[in-house]
Parts: structure tokens; C-alpha cells; sequence
């Protein structure tokens, strides 16, 4: 705030008056306690984190694509969203359940609750992922002949990363519930990536050759180094927060709500990264390669869909447990908007500068141009209803968000298995955004016929004196 100030008074006086409310505004963003300036602040800080993540990830891609060379790199990036999706579904939902629960416990303090949910998701994380990876092992020591070769090996190094991807999601859950952005979003989208390219390079020059396999070891350390740091920090934080006590388990309760949104967030996240997952079974590791530069060019659009669902979820959750369905319905309308404005923004910038960004990974990735163009129909189709899905989730719907999500997956999966084989990468472009496109219209349905919301970034928000 003093900062602010002191900025503000060394400005010509036609320009302190300009930039005087502006200001204001800031610092009451820096300094506000009200569960809007809370969601705002929120949305902003985990904004800048995804932002500079983004960077970061790119940067980094470009990094080891330029060192493994287009083969070697869609092999490990194929591997790499195949750990991400498993370690993530190896939750089976806690970790969003924390964010449903949290805020409800700690708007009552339920200390013991708390306590018991925090360690519950976290054992149970670990367990669940544990039971995948012995899964996923005796899977390829009886099918492995039925394996292209040169997956082999990261395949088995990256089930080792899945029990400390999910902690890092529960963890992550944790944090978010409470609002602690940095905390909840550095590790993963900041720490773990600067982690693996820093392994990398190590790596290489210390004598091992460049190839995907070096690339998964140096991804399996990171992970653990990123996972167990963060988890010294959450439980360090939740011990200053609610003192050592008693641990109360609701784990029937909690299980009921989880396995819902695991199917939910299961079946989306599938949406989103079923592409790549396709296109690395029809094509070769060649084509992964450039179709995963073009979707992680365009992922700075998908951040601000994510950041504002970031602050989203726990306000829709203390909103609909206080009964206040015109605040709730006001604020999701609040929310569209913060979608769909920066992501149009921000996705017609990523044209602008796409042939150079993609050139940067190597002169033949320049063709996922034309990729970037069609995933970003689908992406401003979403956008235009905001965070949709979190409202039904945090509104109890999580059945009837089950279904639409289960509907959208199929539509997704036949879209691409269709047209991958007759049109390579434009068509996994083209199921991708058609499915994009497919869920954002039953979102908006849903989320009116069930609670009374327009969900519509280009509607006008009613006020409560209409």
C-alpha cells in the first residue's frame, strides 16, 4: 500500500487524477478482507502464476525440444501427459473435495474435520496411486511386447512419478481451499518444470546422452524434490493455522462427493488432453511432438479459464452453503466475464506472435500453426461460459455434471479417433475444438435449466434491484 502511495505522488498531477482510482482499486485489492476482494485477489495472483509459469514451460519446451530433437521429444511429452492424467485420476477426486469441504468446515471452525480431511486426502492420494503404478507395472511386463520399444523404458520411469503427482494435486487442493495461491500453484507450474530442465541439462552435460529416457529420470527427481518440499510446507502452514488436536473422519462423506468429481474432473480432464493421448497411438512421435507445441503455445489462453476457476470454486462453495442463490448467480455472472474477456484477448495475441513461437521449438513445428487457429475456436467457446462445471460441482450437482462431462468425452474420443486417421493433426485440432465447442453449449444449458444462471459472457449481468 505505502508503495502504491509514494508511486502515485511522484505523477504529474493531470496523471495522479487519471490513475488515482485505478490505484485505489489496486490497493484495495492488496488489502481487502470481503470474499469478493478475496476471490479477486485470488484470481489475480494465481493469474500472474500461470502467466510466469506459462513462460517458464514454454521456454523450457522449447529447451528440450532444441536438445532432443522432434522423435525423441514427442516421446517423452506422449509419456509426460500419460503421468499427468494418471497421476491426476489417481486421486479419484479428493483433491477438488478438499476445496468443496474446506471452506465449509473452516466457516464453522471445525477443527477436527479439518484435521482429519487434510490427512485422509493425502493418505489416500498416495495409497491410490500407489495401487496404479503396481497396475500400470504388471500391465507392461505382460503387454510390453505389444509396445513400440523406444516408449518402454520412460513408461516405466514414469509410473514411479504417479503417487507424488497426486500428493502434489492433493496438496495443491489443500492450499487452494485456503487461499494460499502461491502455495498452492508454484511447486507445480513454477518449481517442477524449472526442476526438469535444470536435471536435464545437468545431465547432458555431465555425459548422458539427450534422449527421452534421460528426460523422464530428470522429470522423476524433480517431481519428488517439488512433491515432499511442498508437503513439508502445507502441513508446516496447516499446524500455524489450526494447532495440533484431534482428527474427526467423515470419510463415508467425503468418498461420496469425491467419486462424483473424480468422474467429473476425470472425464475433463480426459477432454482436454485425450488429443494428445490419440494422436501419439495413430501417429508417429514426430507429429506428437508438434501437435503438443501447438496446444502448449495456446496454454496461456487455458491459464486464465484456470485461474479464475482457481478463485471461483471455494466462493461458489460458501455461497451455495449460505443459501444466497442471488449472490451466487451475481458472482457466476462476475465470472463469465472474467473468462471470456483476457482469454479473447490473450488468444489473439498467441496468433499474432504463433509462427515465430512455434520456430522457436525448431523450423518443422511451424506447421502447427494452423492448429493453434482451430484450437482457439474451441477455447473462446468455453470461455464464453465460464467456469460452469465448478458451479454445478460446488452446487451439489456433480451427478448431472457426470453425465455432461461423460457425453462430451465420447463425443471427443469418436471425433478423434475418426478424423486422426483421415486428417493427421488438423483433425485432432478439429474434434478437440468441436468437443470444446459441444460442452460449452450443454454447460450453458444445464447450469440454467437446473439453477436459474445465465452463464454467457456477452449477456448483461443483472443487478439486485431488477
Amino acid at each position: 500500500m505505502a508503495i502504491i502511495q509514494s508511486a502515485e505522488r511522484l505523477l504529474p498531477d493531470g496523471l495522479r487524477r487519471r490513475v488515482g482510482p485505478l490505484a485505489e482499486r489496486a490497493a484495495g485489492l492488496l488489502k481487502g478482507s470481503t470474499p469478493q476482494v478475496q476471490a479477486q485477489r485470488m484470481a489475480l495472483v494465481t493469474f500472474a502464476i500461470r502467466v510466469l509459469s506459462a513462460a517458464i514451460a514454454f521456454i523450457s519446451q522449447i529447451v528440450l525440444a532444441r536438445m532432443m530433437g522432434e522423435f525423441e521429444y514427442g516421446i517423452f511429452v506422449f509419456i509426460w501427459v500419460l503421468v499427468v492424467i494418471f497421476g491426476n485420476l489417481s486421486c479419484l477426486g479428493f483433491h477438488t473435495a478438499v476445496i468443496r469441504f474446506m471452506p465449509q468446515y473452516n466457516a464453522r471452525r471445525a477443527l477436527d474435520e479439518i484435521r482429519g480431511l487434510a490427512s485422509a486426502a493425502r493418505i489416500f492420494a498416495m495409497v491410490s496411486a500407489s495401487l496404479v503404478a503396481i497396475a500400470g507395472l504388471a500391465g507392461l511386463l505382460f503387454f510390453g511386447d505389444r509396445i513400440e520399444g523406444y516408449y518402454l523404458v520412460p513408461l516405466y520411469l514414469g509410473i514411479f512419478c504417479l503417487p507424488m503427482v497426486a500428493l502434489g494435486d492433493v496438496l495443491e487442493g489443500t492450499a487452494r481451499a485456503h487461499s494460499w495461491a502461491v502455495m498452492a500453484l508454484s511447486p507445480t507450474y513454477i518449481t517442477r518444470p524449472l526442476l526438469i530442465l535444470a536435471f536435464m541439462i545437468g545431465a547432458v552435460l555431465a555425459g548422458a546422452p539427450n534422449t527421452a529416457q534421460t528426460a523422464m529420470v530428470a522429470a522423476l527427481a524433480a517431481t519428488y524434490v517439488t512433491t515432499v518440499s511442498q508437503f513439508f510446507n502445507v502441513a508446516r502452514r496447516l499446524r500455524i493455522e489450526y494447532d495440533h488436536g484431534p482428527r474427526r473422519l467423515e470419510f463415508g462423506l467425503w468418498i461420496k462427493v469425491a467419486l462424483p468429481i473424480f468422474l467429473i474432473e476425470g472425464f475433463g480432464f480426459l477432454l482436454t488432453n485425450s488429443d494428445v493421448i490419440v494422436v501419439g497411438l495413430y501417429l508417429d512421435p514426430d507429429s506428437v511432438a508438434i501437435y503438443f507445441a501447438a496446444a502448449k503455445t495456446m496454454a496461456l489462453v487455458h491459464f486464465v479459464m484456470f485461474s479464475v476457476k482457481a478463485a471461483a470454486a471455494p466462493r461458489f462453495s460458501s455461497l451455495f452453503a449460505r443459501g444466497d442463490r442471488e449472490g451466487l448467480a451475481q458472482f457466476a455472472q462476475q465470472t463469465v466475464k472474467w473468462s471470456f474477456w483476457p482469454s479473447f484477448a490473450v488468444g489473439l495475441a498467441m496468433l499474432l506472435v504463433g509462427n515465430f513461437l512455434l520456430s522457436l521449438f525448431g523450423p518443422a513445428f511451424t506447421a502447427g500453426y494452423e492448429l493453434m487457429v482451430i484450437l482457439l475456436v474451441g477455447i473462446l467457446a468455453k470461455a464464453m461460459v465460464g467456469p460452469g462445471e465448478v458451479l454445478l460441482t460446488m452446487a451439489g450437482e456433480q451427478k448431472l455434471c457426470m453425465l455432461l462431462y461423460g457425453v462430451a468425452l465420447a463425443i471427443n474420443i469418436a471425433l478423434n479417433v475418426t478424423l486422426i486417421p483421415a486428417y493427421a493433426l488438423d483433425g485432432a485440432a478439429f474434434a478437440t475444438a468441436g468437443a470444446m465447442i459441444f460442452e460449452a453449449l450443454m454447460l450453458f444449458v444445464v447450469v440454467r435449466h437446473k439453477l436459474g444462471i445465465t452463464l454467457f459472457a456477452l449477456s448483461r449481468q443483472r443487478t439486485k434491484a431488477e
